[in-house]
This record gives structure tokens, sequence and C-alpha cells, in this order.
């Protein structure tokens, strides 16, 4: 560790945030037994604790994102344990402990952009293995499979396969070839097909809130092939792109179902009890709960569906306030900005994370705006703040890939065979080199002295 201060002093801020939240849940708090309050306190700090110990064993480069990880999951652990009453909320934290080793598995796999690129086509070959997994088992037109205790939300894992399918085919940008006039690359054109079809299999699973996600992904990875030395994307090129983005658009809003084109142009205030319930349940909360909030377990919108996941911005900020909900909003904006501060090593791996960056700005952006109806209502969850074990994991394997891409490895060349001399043939060697310079000079310094004597020769 090169800098043992930043981070005992790391350490300390994230133990001081953690405290500071318990108090507030301890002489705040709406709880009957202590003892639930001394159960969260006990698993935060203690993780916190152990986590610490644990990256001293990181070889890595930096660990900005580790410590941003850590301080938003045990925030998202004491907001669980919350809402609405006090309680250790134990599903979640197990989720939490799921994303911290799913970011270091994340971590371990994409680290090496040589070894993953190299695993392109079995990249491929996975989004359509989970594609006809959702197909065979999500049932009746559905985003999950469900077991006896538990289920399973497959799309989530197919943001990561995107992500790594656009930043494995980042430097094939300068393969070429023409077809009709135009200069084409044809992995990105199987990368378009890629796109499409992931959108058009959230389309026929009903799951049209995460559209915006893949298309947020894709495009992150087309503008960074635009800025690829020597991608030379014509304009043409472009405006065609942009076009058959915009009828896509219009063609789907075209043949959404009835209640997606309800929620587009619903009116949650006359419709309270309908198609504008959570909405106008998650304004009345944020208004009621103010910059403070009513205090941690004192809200009403606990008995709202989905509070602790679609609409967990609002539930936090009448809990705890606007003002603390838009400083978890930015702890985790702060977590993707880490690669501003060590950018990285690669164009894999400014690639990855720029989809990572992508995928979380889009999804913040249709939880918080939806919560808020200044879009239409998505049910996308926040990554780390809502829960779900799907998306749990599938984070912490994103923010794993960020750490990769502040900690890249690349393999160092390896070292020339030396073969070995006799005894005495490099003394034999050494000398043959220092005739032959000796030679080399004698002739340099003839040759150099002839223009001197044909002059003498002209002047006599």
């Amino acid at each position: 560790m090169s800098n043992p201060f930043s981070y005992i002093f790391s350490c300390l801020f994230v133990l001081l945030a953690h405290s500071t939240m318990l108090f507030n849940v301890y002489f705040n708090g709406s709880y009957t037994d202590e003892h639930q309050v001394f159960v969260i306190a006990a698993a935060v700090i203690g993780l916190d604790i152990v986590y610490f110990f644990l990256m001293l064993f990181f070889r890595q480069h930096t660990y900005n994102v580790d410590f941003m990880l850590i301080l938003i999951l045990n925030m998202s652990n004491i907001f669980q344990s919350c809402f609405g009453a006090v309680e250790f909320d134990h599903r979640h934290y197990i989720t939490s402990l799921a994303a911290l080793l799913a970011s270091r598995v994340g971590y371990h796999v994409c680290r090496n952009h040589k070894w993953i690129q190299k695993q392109k086509v079995f990249i491929w070959i996975g989004i359509g293995l989970l594609a006809a997994v959702i197909f065979a088992f999500t049932g009746s037109r559905s985003m999950w499979i469900t077991f006896e205790k538990f289920s399973i939300q497959p799309s989530e894992f197919m943001k990561i396969l995107l992500i790594l399918a656009c930043a494995t085919s980042i430097t094939e940008q300068q393969n070429k070839h023409t077809v009709l006039g135009f200069s084409i690359v044809w992995e990105n054109v199987i990368l378009f097909f890629i796109a499409a079809g992931i959108c058009l299999l959230q389309w026929w699973c009903r799951d049209l809130g995460s559209i915006p996600t893949f298309m947020a992904i894709y495009a992150a990875g087309f503008l960074l092939r635009i800025c690829y030395p020597k991608a030379k994307f014509s304009r043409k090129t472009l405006f065609i792109a942009a076009g058959a983005v915009l009828l896509a658009g219009l063609v789907a809003l075209h043949f959404a179902p009835d209640y997606v084109r309800a929620r587009v142009f619903v009116n949650i205030w006359d419709d309270t009890e309908g198609d504008g319930f959570q909405q106008s349940r998650a304004l009345i909360a944020i208004a009621e709960g103010g910059w403070f909030g009513k205090g941690p377990g004192k809200g009403a919108l606990s008995g709202v569906f989905a509070h602790d996941s679609d609409i967990v911005f609002a539930s936090v900020c009448e809990e705890w306030g606007l003002l603390f909900a838009l400083m978890s909003v930015l702890m985790i904006l702060i977590l993707l900005s880490a690669p501003l501060f060590n950018p990285p090593r690669s164009y894999y791996h400014g690639t990855m994370a720029a989809g990572v960056c992508a995928a979380f700005t889009a999804q913040m952006a249709l939880n918080i705006f939806g919560s808020c109806n200044l879009i239409p209502f998505t049910g996308v969850t926040i990554p780390f703040i809502s829960t779900g074990g799907s998306s749990m994991a599938a984070s912490g394997f994103m923010a794993g890939m960020l750490i990769a891409a502040q900690s890249p490895e690349f393999h160092k060349p390896g070292k020339k065979k030396t073969t070995k001399s006799k005894p005495g043939s490099s003394t034999k060697t050494a000398a043959g080199r220092s005739a032959k310079t000796a030679s080399k000079s004698g002739t340099r310094s003839k040759t150099k002295k002839k223009p001197a004597s044909s002059g003498r020769r002209a002047a006599v």
C-alpha cells in the first residue's frame, strides 16, 4: 500500500458516516426493541471492519471504488432496515455480501484486456444462451425465473455481457470493408444486431423500463467507436444511425402495450387509485419528508408496493429527507467518477468503464425522475440502494469492472533467452569486436585525411 495515511483516513470517514446514520436511527427512529438497533449497528460496523481488513490483501493500484462501494452498501443496509419500522433486513444484507463478492469476481475477470478479448466469441454465445434461458424459463412473457423461495431476473446479467461485447470489439475499428459505398466494420454490425435483439427480448418480456439502460450502454460504446483513432465515421453513417434510432423509438411507442401508453399520457392526480397510484404516493411522501425527513421507521410509503425497489428514492426522502437522498445519489456518482481520477490505460478498459457509467446513470435517472413524475414510471431500480438479489449481484460485478479499469493487468514482455557460451569465447568475441571497431575508426580517419592531402598537392 503506497499511502497508508489515506487508507486510514478513508476507513475513518466510512465508519463515521455509518455511525452518524446509526445514531440517527437510535435517537430519532421508530422501534419498540432497542435490540434491533444494536443488531443493525453490529452488522454494519462489523462488515466495515472485516472488509477494511480484507482490502489489505487486495493487490490494486487504488482503492477508491472499494471504499465508495462499502460506504454505499452499508448505507443501503441501514435504509432497508428502517422502511416502515426499524428491523434488521437480513435478506438485503446477504445480497450486499453477494455484491461485494461479485465485485471481486468482476475485477479478476475483466482486468486482463488481452485475455478477455480472446473470449469475445464466448461472450456473444453467452448472450444467446441467456436469451434462450429467458425464453424457456421465464414463463408467459415474464422477466423473472421463479423458484420456491427466491426468483432471478436474468436481464440484469445481460447488461454485463453487453458491456463486455462493446468493450472487446473496440479495437477492430480499423478493419473496414466497403459495401455499397459504405465503410463497414463487421463487428459493429454484429454488435448492432446484438443490442437490437436484446431490446426486442426486453419488449417481449414486458420489461420496457430496462430498454433505455441497454440503449445507453450501446450508445456509450458507439460514441467511443467514433473517438477511436482512425475510425473516421462519415457524417452519412451518423445521420443514418440517428434516423434509425428515432424511427425505432416511434415504432416502439406505436406498438407499445396499452398500459405503457396509458402511463405515458396519464395524469396521476386524476387516477390516484389506478395508473397514478405509485407516483402520486411517492410525490406525497417526498413532500411530507421535506429536507430532513420524518425519521427512520416513521414513513407511510412502506405500505405501497415496490417501496423498497422501484420507488426507493421516495422512501428515502420520506424517512431521511431530500437532502440525505440526494447525498446518497451523489455517493453513487462519485463512485462512477472514479475513472476520471485514475483514467483507464487501454481502450478496452475505457469502453468498459463508460458502459458501466452509462448503465448506472440511466438506471438512477429512470428511478428518480419516475418517482418525481418527470417521466413515466418505469420500475427500474437504483444500483445498490434498491432491494433485489439479481440487481445487487449484477451491480457488484459492474463495480468490479470499474476497479479493473483502474487497476488493469499488463503482462511484462518476456526476457530474451541467452545462450550459454564456452569459457574463453567471450574474450574472443570482445577482442573481435574491438578489432572491428578499430578498423572502422581507421578507415574513417583515412577518408577524412584525403581531402587535405589533395589540397596540398594542388597548392604545390
